[in-house]
């Protein structure tokens, strides 16, 4: 394959059909390295559609790496709330601060320099270096892997095969437009290099694509059969006050959901830990001591690597204010930086 020509061809049909997002600049432009790294993390094994809205909300309410340094964690963590994957809102936290305070407000302008921030890995330092500086470097995601596995018709499956088509893209990556480059790939893999009915007669590789030419491009990239998902198993307590707040706790800053509200919960333990938990042995992770009843029910929720099963149970609180909680008002619940699960949780207990 002519890797001029495929470049060529590539930056011509994106500088006709790029899509419009809010972190983007025009082709031919380099993009704000704030604006690129906000959504880069914002991106990470989210939707396009999903991230749109928070990431407008972010900017305009912190609009410079500064700002976003200067704001207060819990602030942030509630912005995020919804996001999921909650370790990138504190990283997110952390990298701003250390832009603003060892840096001058000023993202490195290369990978080296770009990995060294918290946060940030070798996906994203490409990233920016490529959109924002113009660095010649390749960034490859999952809508890169696919392209590349069809048009050199790679029938190794993912993930083995990843360094592999890291190299197809690099193969044809121009010398200039690098960053308008890697965004072509993407928006290709997006747009019409689909997963499921590529739309390959409006594609400006057709005529090149061995997969196509193979009769195969649909069933391109092969894929390891993934180990089926565990299934764990938590009990909520939903504690009640005499003047009808809520109990919401603070989850330790480590962790899945690290530094998040939660509904106080025992840990989560998968069959081999004991499955369910009953009512009794429960009790003993209470943060209060109520008189217990069960609501009808169960709360499920996926994560990356596991199922959740949640059962709730509701109680009068007769006291106190464990560490690391605070009483909410009931009409307040929605402000609060809870994560997805416990916002089901809230909506179930409040049936």
């Amino acid at each position: 394959m002519e890797a001029d020509r495929l470049s060529r061809t590539l930056l011509a049909w994106y500088d006709a059909e790029a899509r419009r997002l809010p972190w983007r600049s025009p082709p031919g432009v380099y993009a704000d390295p704030y604006h690129v790294w906000l959504s880069e993390v914002m991106l990470q094994q989210t939707t396009v559609a999903a991230v749109i809205p928070y990431f407008r909300k972010f900017l305009d309410r912190w609009p410079t790496v500064l700002d976003l340094a200067a704001a207060d964690s819990e602030e942030v963590m509630a912005a995020w709330a919804g996001l999921g994957y909650y370790a990138r809102a504190r990283n997110l936290l952390k990298c701003a601060q250390h832009v603003a305070s060892v840096l001058g407000g000023r993202f490195p302008d290369t990978e080296d320099g770009l990995r060294s921030l918290p946060g940030i890995g070798d996906y994203t330092a490409a990233a920016i270096a490529s959109i924002a500086f113009g660095r010649a470097t390749v960034v490859v995601d999952g809508n890169v892997e696919r392209v590349m596995a069809r048009l050199f018709a790679e029938q190794a499956p993912l993930p083995g095969v990843k360094p592999r088509l890291k190299q197809r893209a690099a193969q044809l990556a121009p010398q200039e437009r690098c960053g308008d480059y890697s965004q072509a790939l993407m928006d290709l893999g997006a747009t019409l290099c689909t997963p499921r009915n590529p739309a390959c007669g409006l594609c400006p590789w057709v005529r090149d694509c061995q997969g196509r030419l193979q009769g195969i491009a649909a069933d391109l990239p092969a894929r390891t059969p993934k180990a089926e998902k565990p299934t764990r198993h938590g009990l909520a307590f939903w504690i009640a006050r005499w003047d009808g707040s809520i109990l919401l706790r603070k989850r330790p800053p480590h962790g899945l959901l690290g530094g998040m509200l939660e509904v106080p919960s025992t840990p989560w333990r998968d069959s081999s830990e004991g499955g369910a938990w009953t009512l009794d042995e429960a009790s003993k992770h209470a943060p209060l001591s109520c008189s217990w009843h069960p609501v009808r029910g169960t709360v499920r929720h996926t994560f990356t690597h596991f199922h959740l099963e949640m059962t709730v149970v509701t109680g009068i609180a007769r006291g106190g204010e464990p560490p690391a909680s605070r009483w909410v008002s009931p009409e307040s619940l929605g402000e609060q930086a809870l994560p997805t699960i416990m916002r089901k949780i809230v909506r179930h207990a409040m049936l």
